[in-house]
């Protein structure tokens, strides 16, 4: 059967958990975070070019300069979420924007590779485990009915901060120098900090039948979570996703500067316009998808594995087949639209299956695959098959990744059930927490 398990597990709540104004301020400042989170992270891909010829780079070194923040962002989430559920969200967000800003201003004094791949490596360890935390807030603050259409709203975020990273990447550089591009988008972050202190937690939630101590709860989380097969397998699908989209996001600038004769501003703005309609493609498939499997919620899973199959036989066709010029880049817009499908959906079914004393840490589990797994690997991968085949031949390739995505959600889909039966049985109410004094807060209507 199919299960609703926030109206089940409230008995009949199926509301705000604070009230709606706190809840969408809440919004509003995790989004933002979100947004400069990956300005930050993505505003070098519009300089490689530049770095390109500067420091003699091959692609390989390029890439590795994107995939660094996502395998240091793997390798620290469930620690850091892990530390958040316990601890409280909204103190864990603003030490690490704080951290992340600092580490990207920090790119501008580098003078070499080697300055530089570190000071990235510490941007990621910054930006660790903070994609996870405010999903978690995110869908807990918000009623079910919104989970997905939020989640939706809030994974547009990344690919939104992609486009004007490359945007501003590209403007910054042609008028100040590479270097300066870190500087410019790296102090909002900061300032943002300071005011997510005023967002609203809620309280950590109490593992039923958990045991006390820190070794055996950690041991009773991670056993919980590796049990939960709809949780693995939709990570393996998210990852794989997300090596086709890594790919685009990081090499685009790049291939139209060199196949389309386009100079390196003008390649930036088009290589934002690409992303730019990805962002938009995740919000829709967010809110579209969650209103249509409204009533089987397990069918959001195959309706992801079509849009995969779709994305790959889409960018396969325009990288791989006898298109040029302008119908080529016709054919990569399409393929935008497709293939951001995954992000809001995959957090919103991860919530739908893990206890909310657990989420930040399951949002983790699904961070660290997308991260270590996706995002860390298109980059590379691609940089790697395009000093060896061409940069073309890298972007025709990369993209059957998708297709591997499309078989873990179908796989997905036959456990999905049982597992939303087995949270709705152990999962409590939880409340909302001022954070500013930790002391909870009545509910509002």
């Amino acid at each position: 059967m199919n299960v609703n398990p926030d109206l089940l597990s409230a008995g009949h709540r199926d509301d705000y958990l604070t009230n709606r104004r706190q809840a969408w301020f809440a919004f509003a400042m995790t989004f933002a975070l979100m947004l400069f989170d990956f300005i930050d992270r993505q505003v070098i891909v519009s300089l490689f070019p530049h770095i390109r010829s500067e420091w003699h780079l091959s692609d390989k070194q390029l890439g590795s300069l994107v995939s660094i923040v996502s395998i240091v962002v793997a390798a620290g989430g469930i620690p850091v979420a892990l530390i958040a559920d316990r601890t409280g969200r909204v103190k864990s967000i603003v030490v690490m924007a704080i951290a992340w800003s600092l580490a990207t201003i920090s790119c501008m004094f580098t003078g070499n590779f080697v300055q530089l791949f570190t000071a990235r490596a510490v941007v990621g360890l910054g930006e660790t485990g903070y994609g996870s935390v405010g999903a978690a807030l995110i869908a807990t603050l918000f009623p079910q009915r919104l989970r997905s259409a939020t989640l939706g709203v809030f994974f547009a975020a990344p690919t939104l901060g992609s486009v004007l990273g490359v945007f501003l990447g590209g403007i910054i550089a042609a008028h100040w120098g590479w270097k300066a591009a870190f500087g410019v988008v790296g102090v909002p972050g900061l300032l943002l900090a300071l005011l997510y202190m005023r967002v609203r937690d809620y309280d950590t939630v109490a593992l039923t039948s958990a045991p006390q101590r820190t070794s055996e709860t950690l041991t009773h989380i991670f056993a919980t979570l590796l049990r939960t097969r709809t949780l693995l397998f939709v990570c393996g699908g998210a990852a794989a996703q997300l090596i086709t989209i890594s790919a685009m996001w990081s090499w685009l600038p790049s291939y139209l500067n060199r196949y389309h004769a386009m100079n390196i501003e003008v390649a930036a703005r088009a290589a934002a316009g690409v992303v730019l309609v990805s962002a938009l493609s995740c919000t829709f498939w967010g809110i579209a998808v969650g209103r249509l499997t409204q009533r089987a919620p397990r069918n959001k899973l195959p309706a992801l594995s079509l849009l995969c199959i779709t994305t790959c036989v889409i960018f396969t066709t325009a990288f791989g087949g006898p298109y040029t010029g302008d119908v080529q880049f016709a054919w990569i817009v399409v393929g935008a639209f497709f293939m951001n499908c995954t992000v809001g959906i995959v957090a919103g079914v991860a919530m739908d299956v893990v206890h909310p004393g657990m989420r930040s840490t399951g949002a983790a589990v699904v961070s660290l695959f997308q991260n270590m797994f996706g995002l860390a690997v298109g980059p590379f991968l691609a940089g790697v098959l395009s000093d060896r085949w061409g940069l073309q031949h890298a972007l025709a390739l990369t993209p059957l990744c998708s297709l591997l995505a499309a078989v873990c959600f179908v796989i997905a889909m036959r456990s999905y059930d049982s597992d939303v039966s087995r949270i709705v049985a152990s999962v409590r109410d939880v409340t909302p927490l001022a954070t500013d004094d930790r002391v909870r807060a009545p509910l509002m209507e």
